[in-house]
């Protein structure tokens, strides 16, 4: 019986994409002044504004928002709505516990050099091929048969369907999809690919000109594809002491380590929080279908971030292509 599996990428113009990367370009932007500033930033945007809200305390001072915003999403207008942080929550985290409760998934496997499923590299690779050329609004997805490319589906802004083909046929030319270990040996099956390039026809308006956008809004996107779990939380916008997101990272550092320490196939690691609490009340492994505790790392949210170096205003480049597989991260090292 033929396996399919498939994933999606979408490009940094997408309108949930530019929600994510202003959120995060707000993070980074109160990190700078103040690593220890607390920030949960959401943003929703389209046609033309921008609202801004959520919570922030810091020593930072003369963040200009809406220049932060302009940046990213362009002319629109700004509404912006901060508060503190609840003093509630904060009386938790000030403790060193977590921000929230919540359950956090990391995944690794042997399928390509990224550690990544392959139709997630597939779909994100064909993105910023796409990109690259059209650098606007747009999305990938590819549908892996046996780890075989079967079908690729492209719709990109301002892209003429025929020109649309070119580029993902040349980029399927130069693709070496052949070298990636799938199964345990390398396939090398030329593969006959059904293509869906602009489907409903070619478009012009993209962005918030056709669309409304969401921080949180593409967590499978930013995670590792539909075929694995994920905890629920969503990352942007987000300061490490929010388990959501510092956990995460953790759990996919660990388990690229569990893959590499037992020379695995695949590997999930499942780490779950209470507020307030420091530990973690669960930290499991799937080793290959087995399963065993975590051991060996400080897994309270002072330790992932003194671990991971989660206080640099490194946060907007998280905002595009996934916050996994990009060895420029320091939970990829």
């Amino acid at each position: 019986m033929t396996k399919y599996k498939t994933a999606e990428s979408v490009s940094p113009k997408h309108p949930d994409k530019i929600c994510d990367r202003v959120s995060d370009a707000l993070l980074d932007a109160y990190l700078a002044q103040d690593p220890n500033s607390r920030v949960a930033i959401d943003v929703a945007g389209g046609h033309g504004t921008v609202f801004v809200t959520g919570e922030v305390t810091s020593k930072a001072k003369g963040i200009d928002v809406t220049a932060i915003v302009k940046r990213i999403a362009g002319d629109v207008e700004v509404i912006e709505h901060l508060a503190a942080q609840s003093q509630e929550i904060a009386s938790g985290v000030d403790t060193g516990g977590a921000g929230d409760q919540g359950i956090m998934v990391g995944y690794a496997c042997d399928e390509t050099t990224e550690l990544l499923p392959l139709e997630v590299v597939l779909s994100r690779n064909l993105n910023q091929y796409l990109y690259e050329r059209w650098p606007y609004d747009g999305k990938t997805q590819v549908t892996t048969a046996d780890g075989v490319i079967d079908t690729i589906v492209a719709s990109f802004q301002h892209a003429k369907k025929m020109e649309l083909e070119a580029a993902v046929n040349e980029w399927l030319r130069g693709q070496k999809y052949a070298q990636y270990k799938l199964a345990g040996s390398v396939n090398h099956v030329e593969p006959r690919v059904t293509l869906h390039c602009n489907p409903a026809g070619d478009w012009d308006r993209g962005g918030f000109d056709a669309d409304a956008g969401l921080t949180g809004r593409k967590l499978i996107v930013d995670n590792y594809g539909p075929r694995v779990p994920i905890g629920g939380g969503a990352f942007s916008g987000k300061d490490p002491s929010k388990v959501d997101r510092s956990a995460a990272y953790m759990a996919r550092k660990i388990a690229r380590d569990y893959l590499k320490r037992f020379n695995a196939r695949e590997v999930t690691v499942y780490l779950a929080y209470a507020i307030g609490y420091s530990q973690a009340i669960e930290a499991t492994a799937v080793v290959d279908g087995k399963e065993q505790v975590v051991e060996g790392y400080d897994l309270s949210p002072n330790g992932i971030i003194k671990a991971l170096n989660l206080k640099q205003p490194t946060y907007e480049q998280t905002a595009t292509y996934g916050h996994f597989g990009h060895n420029k991260f320091t939970w990829e090292q």
